[in-house]
């Protein structure tokens, strides 16, 4: 409860004034007490034009992606960098619809998770992820992401525990809402915020590719 009237308040002081919000903290560790905020965008300033960065609300990166796609490689990979430019999470994608995440960057060792799509449509996307095992088999899976790729919108679970949320950067008497730049909210529990931005990018990669192009164009509310 004392979760949510934070957020809410926090939310409503940010819409008044018309700016990010601004009372978040910069990263915790994973068993933070408080909620933690991180700003999503591909034009942070001091990082190239196109690279995803996440930022804390001071504007500091926290989180950048690497994404290196080659003709000759049968898997495309991106690599989740801290703010020093270490390599966190290597993300490998399989053209069977599944995704796995290794440690650092030193080739597929060190299973951090497996990830199968369930759904994947225009209004819905579900994904299944589960923690550190090479046969998925019959396995319970540990989170489930769910969401909206063109609202850029998505949930993560942990059985029925939130994890964490996305949500469009809205403000006041706002027509348009620009899908450029969007909001993740981490709340507190015991999982690595390393892991939940690798699984934001995982499900901003999985949008069908019928309906990518019209990630070009404002939404309007």
């Amino acid at each position: 409860m004392v979760s949510t009237i934070y957020l809410v308040l926090h939310a409503w002081e940010a819409e008044r004034d018309n700016i990010p919000m601004t009372t978040s903290a910069p990263v915790r560790p994973a068993n933070s007490p408080i909620p933690i905020d991180l700003f999503v965008s591909k034009r942070h300033p001091g990082l190239p034009r196109g690279v995803l960065g996440f930022a804390d609300s001071s504007g500091k990166i926290v989180f950048r992606v690497n994404r290196q796609t080659s003709l000759s490689s049968a898997d495309d990979r991106t690599v989740l960098l801290d703010s020093a430019g270490n390599p966190l999470i290597s993300t490998y994608r399989h053209h069977d619809g599944s995704w796995q995440g290794f440690n650092g960057d030193d080739g597929k060792k060190g299973l951090v998770f497996k990830v199968q799509r369930v759904s994947n449509k225009f209004t819905r996307t579900e994904l299944e992820v589960f923690l550190g095992t090479e046969n998925q088999g019959e396995l319970t899976c540990d989170f489930k992401v769910k969401g909206c790729h063109f609202q850029r919108s998505c949930t993560i679970y942990k059985g029925d525990s939130l994890v964490a949320q996305t949500s469009l950067m809205h403000k006041l008497r706002q027509v348009y809402v620009r899908r450029s730049k969007f909001r993740i909210t981490i709340f507190p529990g015991s999982v690595d915020p390393s892991l939940v931005v690798a699984l934001v990018v995982i499900f901003l990669d999985n949008g069908p590719k019928k309906f990518q192009v019209l990630d070009k164009f404002p939404l309007s509310i």
